[in-house]
């Protein structure tokens, strides 16, 4: 599929999420399958432009594929600006975040709020396609289904964006009230599928190849995107592809190389962060990494002791070697848990 004049290797792609989808994480999703990650959401607001977390955010030195940058504000002129601000770092896509569910982010209304102000919403879509059109930048949109079960209008709005130059649109089959509880559904995203004349991505609770395949079947989406489900499992892509192109299941991945993967993105994640900082927001990957692994939850409460990037990359390395010792490949149960959660929720599509 294409994304404007951009043609993506596959269909899977990596949600944005913050504080998880910075730039060593996406590169990891990248190498291990996906073919499209959104970057975390980069605020609009100026004054916060020259912060470091911003400017972490907007960096993309070496990272490959097609960048895209995800945006988020409630002022169309401070949209546009954030807009140009990434294309001068090299985003070649500006997605409009109004899915985010987070408190603080809504109580400003923006995120999934805007989908109370359908007037503003699509003020800021016409700013932000506007500010891109003179750099060939695409615009896509990210949304829920609404902003509760009584006001669900993600139908209304996609065929609004689309008529403003939106080229993509990603749903989250959950309305801002669910935040991420319940199961998502996914007749919305068919009916804006069957209604839009661009790409549309299926997003929420897509946990397993099996998921990721009813999802497209039930929907005609074209494409469909991973988030919590690729914490500490990046190689969901891979397992989803060729499941897609095979209908097998691929084995689980070999001990030795997820201790491989893993102190590699240690390793890109000190270098994005700094020492002080990213010991610390490393622990939540570890964690991931090893929630399903036998001792996990131990070594994990370990891992929170350590104050040192040399100490935290070493133990992970000795805990992967300890636990390579008794099996060559991670359980099942690692790729199988997510299936059984979810199961019931197969023979509702």
């Amino acid at each position: 599929m294409n994304i404007g004049p951009h043609l993506l290797s596959n269909r899977l792609f990596v949600a944005p999420m913050a504080g998880v989808t910075d730039r060593p994480f996406r590169q990891l999703c990248k190498q291990l399958g996906a073919g499209y990650a959104v970057s975390e959401m980069v605020t609009s607001r100026p004054d916060l432009q020259a912060s470091a977390k911003t400017a972490r955010r907007a960096n993309h030195t070496g990272e490959p594929g097609l960048i895209a940058v995800q945006i988020a504000g409630t002022e169309p002129a401070d949209m546009a600006d954030a807009a140009r601000y990434n294309i001068d770092r090299g985003a070649q896509v500006i997605d409009i975040n109004m899915g985010c569910p987070a408190k603080k982010v809504c109580h400003k209304w923006a995120g999934s709020a805007l989908m109370q102000n359908e007037r503003l919403a699509l003020q800021i879509i016409d700013a932000v396609v506007l500010a891109c059109a003179p750099h060939g930048v695409p615009v896509t949109l990210k949304m829920r289904t609404g902003w509760s079960q009584a006001h669900k209008n993600a139908l209304q709005i996609a065929h609004a964006a689309e008529l403003a130059g939106v080229q993509m649109l990603t749903i989250h089959g959950r309305t801002r009230e669910q935040a991420y509880q319940g199961m998502a559904e996914y007749d919305t995203v068919a009916a804006i599928k069957a209604a839009a004349g661009v790409p549309v991505v299926a997003n929420g609770d897509i946990d397993s190849p099996h998921k990721a395949h009813a999802v497209l079947a039930a929907t005609g989406a074209d494409a469909v995107m991973i988030g919590r489900a690729a914490q500490g499992r990046p190689w969901i892509f891979r397992e989803i592809a060729h499941y897609l192109a095979t209908g097998e299941s691929l084995a689980p991945p070999l001990v030795a190389e997820v201790k491989q993967l893993l102190l590699a993105h240690l390793q890109d994640h000190y270098t994005l962060y700094g020492e002080h900082a990213g010991v610390r927001s490393a622990r939540k990957h570890i964690g991931w990494y090893v929630k399903n692994l036998p001792g996990g939850e131990s070594f994990r409460s370990h891992i929170n002791t350590l104050d040192d990037c040399r100490l935290q990359h070493q133990s992970v390395a000795d805990y992967f070697d300890e636990l390579n010792l008794c099996m060559d490949r991670l359980p099942d149960c690692a790729i199988e848990n997510a299936l059984n959660n979810k199961h019931h929720e197969l023979e509702t599509l």
